[in-house]
């Protein structure tokens, strides 16, 4: 079968078999290109003559097998080849030729480097047991039990009947959440500017994700609850802490919004918190306000060091087992080397000195960029690693993105992070940290010469 759509007479039983031979023939000789949209099944059922429900049997069946992806409220896709992430950053073939101001990273100094060296001859003078051989998580409401409570309380949160599962750091830990949420076919819905590598771990776990609505205050409470009533919601993905690719802060008072549609339709919710306690005095996380249905993690990397690989996920305690389960099988235990690093760091104090340092190198990062950026439309959360700068539609974002890289600097497009429709939040984002201040301050001196330029060259 080498053409597409099939003609009827061709399928052979079980229908649904057929017609997935079919698809991936057809994917396989070039009939279906990658990125094509596939009928809708009620269309492709009447063309076929089969039922619906032998279609839908079909596509989930490709869907599982990563042929195709379904993207709510657009369609059904042939799967490209090469979308398993849309990177936001450069890669690394063009990283060296480029100021990257792609990826967000801390701003790291001297102070970084001599804490390290302490930690790491401390380490070798006397070398724990755990770092050696375990293979087992060790030190149950001891020493590490008690570093991650104090370290989350700092993010705001103080632990009452949940489980604290230690990660390598908030990638591990969000693949633990979402496989706690949510089961294969379940709908996740999330900010329709989101987490770059939302969209494709969504599909290999078989979920199904939708964006809501967003604008500079968050998810939109009235997008959200529309959502939920027209179909079951399982799990809402939310980065409400400034983590956001727009860089906004949900307010308290949207934060309950938020939870009380959760609490109505029964929906948990996954908490990305993974800059940790960058933010001065911040709003409470969702994870205060509503215990028993957020599953809440944070990590070191993005506010102390990179390779402090260290995360946090906090779940309420009637899903403790699942999770630490879905941990186990995924990672099975944190790296004990990283985790007895970050253990003597927050309880010596280390961490909460690296973290000051931080706030005010971010601080006075954004100071300089909003004075550079000014007359531009963008935004800045408090002490954040980041800047978004709006762009009127996807043609300006487009040429900015090049323009910028043409000039020598590498900066986010918004399309990477788009989970809904690319065109409602059309933008760049610009990461504030990871550069010495000189390459930071001729970098946003370049990418604010670019954006007042670009509208006069589209």
């Amino acid at each position: 079968m080498t053409s597409w759509p099939p003609h009827p007479d061709s399928l052979t039983r079980p229908a649904y078999r057929s017609l997935v031979q079919a698809v991936e023939a057809a994917i396989q000789n070039g009939a279906l290109k990658p990125g094509e949209r596939l009928p809708t099944q009620r269309q492709l059922a009447f063309d076929l003559h089969l039922s619906v429900q032998t279609v839908s049997r079909a596509y989930d069946k490709l869907i599982e097998a990563g042929k195709i992806v379904g993207e709510v409220g657009r369609g059904t896709f042939v799967r490209a080849a090469s979308d398993d992430v849309s990177l936001p950053f450069v890669s690394r073939k063009t990283a060296g030729h480029l100021l990257d101001m792609s990826i967000l990273k801390p701003v790291l100094d001297h102070a970084h480097e001599e804490a390290m060296q302490r930690v790491l001859r401390a380490i070798a003078r006397a070398v724990p047991t755990a770092v050696l051989g375990a293979f087992r998580p060790v030190d149950p409401g001891g020493t590490s039990s008690a570093a991650s409570r104090r370290w989350l309380s700092l993010c705001g949160l103080d632990l009452d009947g949940a489980e604290v599962i230690l990660t390598n750091g908030s990638t591990s830990a969000m693949t633990v959440a979402l496989m706690t949420a949510a089961q294969p076919g379940d709908l996740i819905v999330s900010e329709d500017v989101g987490h770059h590598t939302l969209r494709p771990l969504a599909r290999y776990l078989g979920l199904r994700l939708q964006g809501a609505v967003t604008n500079d205050g968050g998810i939109c409470p009235d997008a959200l609850e529309e959502i939920c009533s027209r179909e079951p919601v399982k799990a809402l993905y939310l980065m409400p802490g400034g983590l956001n690719p727009l860089a906004f802060t949900m307010s308290e008072r949207r934060r309950a919004k938020v939870v009380d549609i959760a609490r109505r339709y029964d929906i948990l919710i996954v908490e990305n918190h993974a800059w940790g306690p960058l933010q001065d005095a911040p709003p409470p996380p969702l994870a205060a306000l509503a215990p028993e249905r957020v599953l809440f993690f944070t990590g070191l990397t993005k506010c102390l060091l990179p390779g402090l690989r260290v995360g946090y996920l906090v779940v309420p305690d009637h899903l403790g087992s699942a999770a630490a389960n879905r941990h186990l099988v995924s990672n099975w235990i944190a790296t004990n080397l990283m985790a007895e690093i970050a253990t003597r760091w927050i309880n010596d104090g280390t961490a909460e000195m690296l973290l000051h340092r931080q706030r005010l190198a971010l601080g006075d990062r954004a100071d300089f960029a909003a004075s550079v950026l000014k007359g531009l439309d963008f935004h800045i959360s408090p002490n954040g690693l980041q800047v978004w700068i709006r762009c009127r539609d996807v043609q300006e974002e487009r040429r900015l993105v090049e323009e910028t890289r043409r000039k020598g600097v590498a900066v986010a497009p918004g399309a990477s992070f788009a989970i809904g429709p690319h065109d409602r939040n059309p933008g760049i984002r610009v990461a504030l940290g990871g550069q010495t201040f000189p390459d930071f301050a001729r970098g946003i001196r370049k990418i604010g010469d670019v954006a007042r330029t670009v509208p006069e060259m589209i």
